[in-house]
C-alpha cells in the first residue's frame, strides 16, 4: 500500500555491527542468561517485601511514676527538644506506669546513625528530668520478621519441657539461627520475703538484706600464691533457696548470729510464673523464629523443620515438637501460584507469536522473554530485592510486553525480506534501524510511565516499589536484547525462510485470512471512521462518559487495600482486678472449648476441620495487646491464637470464623474484656481507625466510649478498642507537718516505699542458658490494699511509726498509658471493618464521616481524623497524583522530541484517558471494587497503551510525505494493523492466567490484571478509531486554521469588521465561561456562578464545574460558528460582484 522507497534506510553501524558479526550478540545473549541463572538460587522468597521503616526511640524509666506523673515531667520535656532534631519526620510517645517511650520517625533514607547521635547532643541539653528517673536510653530499631513459631508440648514436667526447649534453642544456633526468643519460661528467681513485723523485730531493713546478699553469693578470686601453683578464692558460690537462707546477716558477741532464713522466706520461683502456654490440656513452650531484612524465610523454616525433625529422635514418648504459624508453605505456595500462572501467560504469547509469525521468527522474537526476564532478576539480585508476590507480578506484567519491541522489528524485518525483496541481513539490520526511533520512544514512554510509581511513598509506596523498578528492568534488558540480540538471529531466521517449510503452515494459513481481513474490511471500515470521525469522537466521548458516571453512582466500588487473607485470628482477654489465675485458666478453657465445638459444627457441615492449629494462653495477650492490660497483673490475661487452614480449602473467611466464635464463647462473671481480631499480610494499618483530640484526657476518653458504642452497632465491626485505657487507682502521698518534724523527706519515704512495694533486686547469676536473680520483697498479702495501715517506719531516733500518721493520703483515678503524636494528645479508637462486602463497608465508612463524627465533634468540642488505612489511603492518592501528572509530562516530552511537535503528542497521548473505559467495565463486569492497584496499573497502562499510538502515528507521517493525510491514515492503520494487534494481544495474553486465578491470596492484584487487560484490550480498538479521527479532525482544524489566518490578512472591505470580530468573541467567552466555572471555584472555593445556574446542588465539585465549562465552550463555539456564517452571508449579500467577479 505504501511506496516502497519510503521504508528505504541506512542502516545504523551498531546494527550493522551485532548483526553481522558471529559472536557479538550471541555473547551478550549468555551474558544476560548466565547473570540471571547465577542470581536466582540466591534470592531469597516472602509474600511482601519488608517495609523497613528506620527510627530511633528514647525511653525513660521511672519507677513507681503513674502514667500521668511520667508524662507531665518526661514526656512533655523531652518531646519539644527531640522534635528539633534535624530530619526528623514525626514523633510519637507513650507514657504508661513508671516508663516513658518516644519514638522518632526521620525522612526517608535519612542516616540513623547520625540521627541516634544528634538525639543524643539533644538529650545532653536536658537537665530537669526527676532526680529520681533513670538515664534516657537510645535504641536505634531493629526489624525483624516473624518466621515460624515452634511449639513445644507434652505429658512432662514444666522444668522438663524447659530443658527441651532451651535443648531447642541451642540446636538452632548450632545450625546458625540465631534470631530466636523463648515464651513461656519465665528467668529463675529466688524469692525472699520478709514479712514487715520482722524488720521491726530485728531491727534490719530490706536494703540491708539485699547488700548482705549481694556481697556473700559469689567466690571472689584474692590471688596465687607463692609460685603460682595455688589460687586462693575467698568465699563460696550460694545459688539454692538453702544456701541463700543460711546466709548470716549479722552476729552478736555472746555467739547468736542472725541468717536470712531467720527473718524471711526464702525459696524459688516457678518459671512458668508468669506466661504460660497450653495446647489442649497440656503446657507447652513456644519458641519464635525471626528473620532480618535479607533472611530466607522458606530456607530458614527448612531448617528449623531439619532441627525438630532431628530433635524428636530423642523426646520421650507424646512430647512433640510443631510448627505453628509457619510462613515457608505460605510463601513458596504463593509464589508457586504466580510463576504457574507466569508460564501459563507465556504458553499463550507463543502460542499467538506462532500463529501470526513463521516459525523461526516467532521463536527469536520469544527467546527475548527469558533473555529479558533473567537479566532482570540479576538486577533485582544486585539491588537487594526479593522474589515475592508483588517482583513476581511484575514480571508477569511484562511478559506481553516485553516482546512488544521485538514484535514490531521482527515484524518489520519479515516485511521488508518478503515484500522489499531485501537480503535477510538488510533487511534484519534495516528493520531495526526503521524502527528504532518508534520502538526506543515507546519504551522511554512505558519507562516513563511505571517510573511515575517511585514518586508515590509510605508504606504502600515501599511495598510496590518492586513494580516499577522490575519493569523498568525488564524493558530495559528488552531494548537490549532487540537491537543488539534479535537483528542477528533474524538474519539466519530469515535465510531459512527463504523457502517454505511444513511447520509455517499454521502462520500461513492465519496471515492468509488476516491480510483478507485487512484488506477486505478492515481497510474500507478505516475510510467509513475517517470520513464519520466527529461522530466515532463524539461517541466515544459518551462511552467515556457514562463509564465514569457508573463510578460516581457507585456501580463500581472503591477499596483502597484488601490484604491477602492469612488466617490468624487472636482472641485476647482481661479478667476483672479481683480475678486470680484460676479464674483467667478456666476463661481460657472455655475459649478452647468454643473453638473445637465450632470447628466440630463447621467440619460436619463442610468436610474439613477449619483449625491448623490453637495455641492458648495465661500472663499475657497474643499479638497486639489490648489497651486496658497496660498495667494489670499477669495472671488477669490470656489470649488464644488460632491459625485456620489455607483460605482455598474453606468456603467462609476468617471474618466469619471470628464472628461466629464470638457468638459460640460463653460468657465469665468476672471477664471484664473480651476482644477478637484477624489478621492480613502487607503493610496496612487498622482497618478502621480515628484520632480525637484537641481536649483534655477526661473529655477525650468520653468521646471515644461514644463512638466506640455507635460502631458495635455495625454487624461489620469487630475488635473495637480505644487507646485510653483507666489505671489502677493511685494513692497520692504527701507528707504530715508530724512526719517532717520527725525527720521524714520525700526522697526517703519514697526509696523505702518503692523497696516495699517493688522489691529489691539482691543479685543476678548465671543459671544455664538463662540470668537469675535474687529478689527481696514484702510477701503478697502485706502488699495488699491495707499496707498503708500496717506498715511500719523507722525515725531517725529509731521509733517505729504507722505509715498512715506520717502521710495524708489522696485518691485519684488516672490512665494506664497516654499517647501523644507530635506533641498532642490523642486517642486512637480501632477496630476491624469486615470489607468482604464493599458496599457495606463503605456505608459504614460514609455514616462515620457524614455523620457520626461530626455530631460527636460538635457535642464534646473534638477534632478528629481518620487514621490507619484511610490516611493512608490520603497519602496514596496524593502521591500517587503527584507520580501521574510527572509520568505525563515525561511522556510528552519525549514525544515532542521524536515527533519534533508540539501537536503530535498530544494525539498520540489522546487514547490514554479513554482507557479509563476498559478500567472501570472490567471492574463491573468482575464485581471486582477499584483499589490501590487499580491506580498502579492505571499509571502504568498510560505508557503501554500509547505505543500502538506512537507506531501508528509515525507510519502516517512517513507515509503522508507523498500522499494526502486521509489516504496515508488508512494505509498507516491497514499496514500497523498487525504489530497493534499482536502487541495488544501478547500483553492481555499474558495477564490472561492470573484474569481468571481463583486463589484467595491472588485477588488482591487482580484490580491490577483488569485494569491491564481490558484497559490495553479497549485501547487497542480505541487506538484504531481515536487516532485516525483525530488526526483527520487535526487536518481540519489546521485547513481552518489556514482560512482563518487568510481571513484576518484580508483588506476590511473585503471581510468585514464584524467577521474579525468573531474569534475574539469566542475566546471571550470562553475566558468567560472559565471564569463564572471552574476558575470561580477554585479562587472562591464555592460554587461558580454559571455552575449554579446550570447544575444547582452541584456544591465545589470540581468535576461538575469541568462538566459545565466544557459544555459551555461547546456552545460557545457553535454559536461561534453559527454567527460566522450568518455574518459570511450578509457579508457578500451586500457586496456587490465586480465586472471581474461576474
Amino acid at each position: 500500500m505504501a511506496s516502497e522507497h519510503l521504508l528505504k534506510v541506512s542502516a545504523l553501524g551498531i546494527f550493522r555491527y551485532f548483526t553481522r558479526h558471529k559472536t557479538a550478540a550471541n555473547l551478550v545473549l549468555v551474558l544476560m542468561l548466565a547473570a540471571g541463572l547465577a542470581a536466582i538460587p540466591r534470592m531469597h522468597a516472602q509474600f511482601f517485601p519488608d517495609v523497613v521503616i528506620d527510627n530511633v526511640t528514647v525511653m525513660v524509666a521511672w519507677p513507681g511514676a503513674g502514667a500521668g506523673d511520667v508524662d507531665a515531667a518526661i514526656v512533655q520535656v523531652l518531646e519539644p527538644a527531640l522534635m528539633a532534631v534535624e530530619g526528623v519526620a514525626s514523633t510519637s510517645a507513650t507514657a504508661s506506669e513508671a516508663r516513658a517511650n518516644v519514638t522518632l520517625e526521620f525522612e526517608p533514607g535519612w542516616d540513623t546513625g547520625k540521627a541516634a547521635s544528634d538525639v543524643q547532643d539533644a538529650l545532653d541539653l536536658i537537665n530537669t528530668l526527676p532526680e529520681d528517673a533513670e538515664d534516657p536510653v537510645i535504641r536505634r530499631a531493629s526489624w525483624m520478621d516473624r518466621v515460624t513459631n515452634v511449639v513445644i508440648s507434652g505429658p512432662v514436667g514444666v522444668e522438663q519441657l524447659a530443658r527441651f526447649t532451651d535443648e531447642f534453642v541451642a540446636r538452632l544456633f548450632a545450625a546458625g539461627i540465631t534470631r530466636t526468643s523463648i515464651q513461656g519460661i519465665a528467668s529463675p528467681e529466688i524469692s525472699v520475703e520478709v514479712p514487715s513485723l520482722r524488720l521491726v523485730q530485728y531491727d534490719i531493713s530490706m536494703e540491708e538484706i539485699a547488700r548482705a546478699i549481694s556481697n556473700s553469693i559469689a567466690a571472689d578470686p584474692s590471688g596465687d600464691l607463692s609460685g603460682g601453683a595455688t589460687r586462693v578464692r575467698t568465699g563460696s558460690e550460694r545459688r539454692s533457696a538453702d544456701e541463700i537462707g543460711g546466709l548470716i546477716l549479722r552476729s552478736d558477741s555472746n555467739g547468736t548470729t542472725l541468717t536470712v532464713a531467720d527473718v524471711a522466706t526464702v525459696r524459688s520461683q516457678f518459671i512458668d510464673r508468669e506466661r504460660a502456654y497450653y495446647v489442649g490440656d497440656q503446657q507447652a513452650m513456644v519458641v519464635r523464629v525471626n528473620r532480618s531484612a535479607t533472611g530466607d524465610a522458606i530456607g530458614i523454616q527448612a531448617g528449623v523443620q531439619s532441627v525438630a525433625d532431628e530433635m524428636m529422635l530423642s523426646l520421650p514418648e507424646g512430647v512433640s515438637v510443631e510448627l505453628v504459624s509457619a510462613r515457608a508453605e505460605l510463601i513458596s505456595g504463593r509464589l508457586s501460584l504466580l510463576v504457574s500462572n507466569g508460564l501459563q501467560g507465556l504458553g499463550l504469547v507463543v502460542l499467538l507469536l506462532f500463529l501470526f509469525l513463521n516459525a523461526r521468527t516467532a521463536i527469536w522474537v520469544a527467546a527475548g522473554i527469558p533473555v529479558s526476564m533473567l537479566a532482570a532478576v540479576a538486577f533485582m539480585y544486585a539491588t537487594g530485592m526479593s522474589l515475592n508476590m508483588i517482583s513476581l507480578f511484575a514480571l508477569i506484567i511484562t511478559l506481553g510486553i516485553v516482546v512488544d519491541d521485538a514484535i514490531v522489528v521482527g515484524e518489520h524485518a519479515d516485511y521488508r525480506f518478503r515484500h522489499l525483496g531485501e537480503s535477510p541481513a538488510e533487511a534484519a539490520e534495516n528493520a531495526a534501524t526503521r524502527m528504532g526511533l518508534p520502538v526506543f520512544a515507546a519504551s522511554v514512554t512505558t519507562i516513563s510511565a511505571f517510573a511515575g510509581l517511585t514518586v508515590i511513598g509510605g508504606r504502600f509506596g515501599d511495598m510496590i516499589a518492586d513494580i516499577p523498578w522490575t519493569v523498568i528492568a525488564v524493558l530495559i534488558a528488552s531494548l537490549l536484547e532487540c537491537f543488539l540480540i534479535l537483528p542477528n538471529h533474524m538474519y539466519h531466521a530469515l535465510k531459512g525462510s527463504a523457502k517454505e517449510h511444513w511447520y509455517d503452515w499454521p502462520s500461513r494459513f492465519v496471515n492468509r485470512w488476516f491480510d483478507w481481513f485487512r484488506a477486505k474490511m478492515f481497510h474500507p471500515m478505516m475510510r467509513l471512521v475517517i470520513k464519520a470521525r466527529y461522530v466515532v469522537l463524539a461517541g466515544l466521548m459518551v462511552v467515556l462518559a457514562s463509564q465514569v458516571t457508573a463510578f460516581m453512582r457507585g456501580d463500581v466500588m472503591w477499596r483502597f487495600f484488601s490484604s491477602p487473607e492469612q488466617g490468624t485470628l487472636t482472641a485476647n482477654f482481661l479478667m476483672a482486678s479481683d480475678a486470680t489465675r484460676d479464674d483467667t485458666l478456666r476463661m481460657m478453657h472455655e475459649l478452647q472449648r468454643a473453638s473445637n465445638a465450632l470447628s466440630t459444627r463447621l467440619e460436619a457441615e463442610h468436610g474439613v476441620w477449619p483449625m491448623s492449629s490453637i495455641v492458648a494462653e495465661v500472663g499475657g495477650n497474643a499479638g497486639r495487646a489490648l489497651a486496658a492490660a497496660e498495667n494489670r497483673d499477669a495472671d488477669q490475661l490470656g489470649s488464644l491464637t488460632i491459625d485456620l487452614i489455607d483460605a482455598d480449602n474453606r468456603p467462609y473467611t476468617s471474618y466469619e470464623f471470628t464472628s461466629m466464635l464470638q457468638d459460640e464463647v460463653g460468657s465469665h462473671p468476672l471477664l471484664e474484656e473480651l476482644s477478637f481480631r484477624t489478621f492480613g499480610r502487607g503493610p496496612g494499618g487498622d482497618s478502621l481507625s480515628v484520632d480525637l483530640f484537641g481536649a483534655d484526657a477526661e473529655t477525650l476518653k468520653s468521646v471515644a466510649e461514644a463512638l466506640k458504642a455507635l460502631l458495635i452497632q455495625f454487624p461489620q465491626v469487630t475488635g473495637l478498642e480505644d487507646t485510653l485505657a483507666y489505671d489502677k487507682e493511685e494513692l497520692v502521698l504527701e507528707l504530715t507537718p508530724q512526719g517532717q518534724a520527725l525527720g521524714f523527706s520525700t526522697d526517703t519515704l519514697a526509696r523505702e516505699l518503692r523497696q516495699r512495694l517493688s522489691g529489691i533486686e539482691a543479685a543476678v547469676f548465671p543459671d544455664g542458658v538463662r540470668s537469675a536473680e535474687i529478689r527481696v520483697t514484702l510477701p503478697e498479702n502485706e502488699r495488699a490494699a491495707n499496707f498503708l495501715e500496717n506498715t511500719l517506719l523507722r525515725s531517725a531516733s529509731g521509733r517505729y511509726l504507722p505509715l498512715g500518721d506520717i502521710v495524708r493520703v489522696e485518691t485519684r483515678q488516672g490512665f494506664s498509658s497516654i499517647q501523644r503524636e507530635d506533641g498532642v494528645q490523642l486517642v486512637t479508637v480501632s477496630g476491624v471493618l469486615d470489607e468482604g462486602d464493599p458496599v457495606a463497608a463503605g456505608e459504614v465508612l460514609t455514616q462515620l464521616e457524614d455523620s457520626i463524627l461530626p455530631r460527636l465533634a460538635e457535642d464534646f468540642g473534638v477534632t478528629w481524623r481518620l487514621s490507619g488505612l484511610s490516611e493512608q489511603e490520603d497519602d496514596f492518592l496524593s502521591d500517587a497524583l503527584i507520580g501521574a501528572i510527572a509520568c505525563l509530562i515525561a511522556i510528552y516530552l519525549t514525544l515532542a522530541w521524536v515527533f519534533s511537535s508540539w501537536f503530535r503528542p498530544l494525539v498520540v497521548m489522546s487514547v490514554i484517558p479513554f482507557g479509563i473505559i476498559g478500567m472501570i467495565y472490567g471492574h463491573g463486569q468482575w464485581g471486582v471494587p477499584l483499589s490501590m492497584f487499580s491506580v498502579v496499573g492505571l499509571i502504568g497502562m498510560a505508557g503501554i497503551i500509547i505505543n500502538d499510538s506512537i507506531v501508528l502515528v509515525s507510519t502516517v507521517d512517513q507515509y503522508s510525505k507523498e500522499r494526502g493525510l486521509l489516504p496515508s491514515i488508512a494505509d498507516a492503520a491497514s499496514d500497523r494493523l498487525r504489530p497493534v494487534l499482536l502487541t495488544t494481544a501478547t500483553t492481555v495474553l499474558g495477564l490472561g492466567p492470573l484474569l481468571f486465578e481463583q486463589s484467595n491470596d491472588a485477588q488482591f492484584l487482580r484490580p491490577t490484571v483488569i485494569t491491564l487487560a481490558y484497559g490495553l484490550g479497549f485501547g487497542m480498538v480505541l487506538v484504531l478509531l481515536i487516532v485516525p479521527s483525530l488526526l483527520a479532525a487535526g487536518h481540519d482544524i489546521e485547513r481552518m486554521m489556514q482560512s482563518l489566518k487568510r481571513a484576518l490578512r484580508l483588506s476590511s472591505g473585503r471581510v468585514g469588521f464584524a467577521m474579525r470580530a468573531v474569534p475574539l468573541l469566542a475566546a471571550a467567552l470562553g475566558f468567560l465561561a472559565f471564569g463564572l466555572t471552574m476558575g470561580w471555584t477554585l479562587a472562591m472555593q464555592e460554587i461558580g456562578p454559571l455552575t449554579q445556574l446550570v447544575l444547582p446542588e452541584a456544591g465545589t465539585s470540581m468535576i461538575q464545574a469541568l462538566g459545565v465549562f466544557v459544555v459551555s465552550v461547546a456552545g460557545v463555539v457553535v454559536a461561534m460558528w453559527g454567527l460566522g456564517g450568518i455574518v459570511m452571508a450578509l457579508s457578500r449579500s451586500r457586496r456587490k460582484p465586480t465586472p471581474t467577479e461576474a
